[in-house]
């Protein structure tokens, strides 16, 4: 049996398949707030969770996607982008790098995020299906925590 390259085999084993999500953020991934699920369509929550950065950070589309909105929703610039399987994302605030229309590459830059949503700078990313909204942290993990044993005393 032929071996794989060495590059090959690990850009293979390291790229999420194409219908997965990445973060919308270079690491680290700080989460300041997390997803908080309204009990009713108008009722409080958090629609999304924010995630720390520096302003002016490049912000990623987390999936393959087409721009359906980029630009100011009152006092607040955001990107939102229409996935496949009714999915939608929304990305603020930041100031955008593309318009409405667009079709996006996952991990394609989107904007650059913008100061104002935290006490210090961060993302608010939301996912939603249909009117349904959803934890967006649930597009970049599984949910699964797995326990790594101690390490042996020396």
């Amino acid at each position: 049996m032929p071996l794989l390259p060495t590059a090959l085999l690990l850009t293979t084993l390291l790229s999420p398949p194409a219908d997965r999500f990445t973060w919308p953020l270079p690491p680290p991934h700080p989460v300041m707030r997390a997803f908080e699920a309204p009990a009713s369509p108008f009722g409080p929550g958090h629609r999304g969770v924010d995630l720390s950065a520096p302003a002016g950070t490049p912000v990623l589309a987390a999936g393959d996607a087409t721009v359906v909105f980029a630009g100011a929703v009152a006092a607040r610039t955001l990107v939102s982008l229409q996935h496949r399987n009714g999915l939608r994302t929304t990305y603020e605030p930041i100031t955008p790098a593309v318009t409405a229309g667009r079709p996006i590459r996952r991990g394609e830059v989107i904007g650059h995020l913008q100061a104002g949503h935290c006490p210090t700078p961060c993302l608010h990313w939301g996912a939603r299906r249909g009117h349904a909204y959803l934890d967006p942290l649930r597009l970049v993990s599984s949910g699964r925590v797995r326990l790594l044993p101690l390490a042996a005393p020396t």
